[in-house]
């Protein structure tokens, strides 16, 4: 996935105000489990939603991508940080809260690997416990073609990613065209991302499968919307 523009990672995604959104997260979480001591956040990336919610909770995070990972041991210290993909991953322990952010979820391909990331996070859940996740597009909201482009200069370093939106099975299928600048030299890679799009009414159901109750923010966190969802009480 991010496997060659890892280091650049932060950089090309500096428009994102994560101490805002964690603030919001919190406030949410709150809501609905006033006294949510211990939180996972799957797809933690580098870790930047964590090092601004580490500040309320006992946070650990899960990813896929070790490069990813290193930067985020990096940031975070003893922050406990776990490689394993959301579709089947086992801590042996329950969360208070477990987030999954930045449309992370869509990496989940289909509607079946959809259902299985929810419901192992639901398994990670104390009874009563919260799940926020930040959806990737609609297939209605989800257009083609689209150029799609970010262009990053910090001192001594420039990049320009771009890519054209293109169908896959089911899939939105995003080749990003990197240009690297910095005084060593300039670099060009690509890499593939491909994310499930599913509608609205087959994340509800899978939810629901999992065995928790579900609410929509439409706007969400970014504008592509929030789902809440908490974990049923025997």
């Amino acid at each position: 996935m991010f496997t060659r523009s890892a280091r650049f990672y932060d950089a090309i995604y500096s428009f994102k105000d994560y101490g805002k959104e964690a603030t919001r997260i919190d406030a949410l979480i709150r809501e609905r489990r006033p006294k949510a001591r211990k939180l996972l956040d799957v797809a933690c990336g580098t870790g930047l939603h964590l090092q601004h919610l580490r500040e309320g909770y006992e946070v650990e995070g899960l990813d896929l991508d070790p490069k990813l990972l290193k930067l985020a041991r990096e940031r975070l210290g003893e922050v406990p940080l776990h490689e394993g993909d959301m579709r089947d991953f086992d801590l042996g322990r329950r969360f208070d809260a477990i987030t999954c952010l930045f449309s992370s979820i869509g990496y989940a391909k289909t509607e079946p690997e959809l259902r299985h990331a929810l419901a192992t996070m639901a398994r990670h859940l104390e009874p009563g416990g919260v799940l926020l996740v930040e959806p990737w597009l609609t297939p209605e909201a989800y257009r083609t073609p689209h150029l799609g482009s970010v262009f990053v200069e910090e001192d001594e370093l420039a990049i320009a990613r771009m890519n054209i939106a293109e169908y896959g099975d089911g899939t939105s299928v995003m080749v990003f065209h990197y240009l690297v600048g910095t005084p060593q030299g300039i670099e060009h890679f690509e890499e593939r991302h491909e994310l499930g799009l599913f509608t609205h009414e087959q994340y509800l159901a899978a939810f629901r499968a999992a065995g928790l109750a579900v609410e929509h923010d439409e706007e969400g966190l970014m504008g592509r919307g929030l789902y809440l969802a908490t974990l049923q009480e025997s």
